[in-house]
């Protein structure tokens, strides 16, 4: 830990950043210098951006989105056709004329709207993290609905680690807890996909998966957490409904009929009818 704190100091002494892919190269064992950070920031009860440490970041972006980034402007509109989401240190002037956010879990949903040109049709601004999103997906959502306050709409798998995703946004990483209230967008609200969106939507009953042993341990252990008993209690009320029907069902069940059906029914469907769990 030694090593790295000098690392950090020197980097807030030169006024400079450096990523955990730098830091790595100090030391091969990257458990070695992740538990490093944290245990700096925990001990300084700072965040781990403050240590100037940043992560590449993995998360896409596009729609109507315009800002600056130290001498560059990024328009999302016109990305070909998004944006990857770095860390972004001298982040100003974000303009948006959309209507609302949509996160996505998987790159593959993302893809499906960007083909669809889902933004253009309606005006809103779609982010994934590509999974478990990492600190500057999190961090750059987090800044987005503050300097916009636009609806953040989530859009996961109905399993448990779908829903453990979208938690992440909202209420942090239970492995940085030190952290959390920097990175959460307590605001997101769940859109879809839920089990009950079979009969609604006619997803056909074979699209439905039956949960894995993985998925059952995993679904209890969150039943466990603090915040889907008293912060979340619709979230939790899902999460039992999957363990008692033993079932899940993935997002990309809605293109079953059609391939756009994701893009030009349920998800105008659902925001119109605000149908969706906060």
């Amino acid at each position: 830990m030694l090593r790295v704190l000098q690392i950090v100091q020197s980097l807030l002494q030169q006024g400079k950043h450096a990523s955990k892919r730098d830091l790595y190269y100090t030391d091969p064992d990257q458990a070695t210098v992740n538990q490093a950070l944290i245990d700096i920031s925990v001990r300084l009860k700072c965040t781990r951006s403050s240590l100037h440490v940043v992560s590449v970041g993995k998360g896409l972006i596009m729609g109507s989105l315009r800002f600056k980034d130290a001498d560059r402007t990024i328009d999302c509109s016109v990305c070909n056709p998004f944006f990857n989401i770095l860390f972004l240190d001298h982040h100003k002037d974000i303009s948006s004329c959309a209507e609302y956010i949509i996160v996505v879990e998987k790159e593959t949903v993302f893809q499906r709207l960007a083909n669809d040109g889902f933004c253009r049709k309606n005006n809103c601004i779609v982010l994934t993290g590509r999974g478990y999103p990492d600190v500057a997906t999190r961090s750059f959502l987090r800044l987005l609905a503050a300097e916009t306050n636009l609806p953040v709409y989530g859009l996961v798998d109905a399993d448990p680690y779908g829903l453990d995703i979208l938690a992440t946004y909202r209420f942090g990483s239970p492995t940085m807890a030190y952290d959390a209230e920097a990175l959460a967008t307590p605001s997101i609200r769940w859109l879809g996909v839920f089990l009950s969106d079979c009969q609604t939507h006619n997803v056909p009953d074979r699209c439905l998966l039956s949960l894995t042993n993985d998925d059952r341990r995993k679904a209890e252990a969150m039943l466990n957490r603090d915040y889907l008993k008293h912060l979340a209690f619709s979230w939790n009320q899902q999460l039992r409904l999957m363990l008692e029907k033993g079932v899940k069902l993935e997002l990309e069940a809605l293109s079953a009929s059609k391939f756009s059906a994701l893009a030009d029914d349920y998800i105008p469907h659902k925001i119109k009818a605000a149908a969706y769990l906060c």
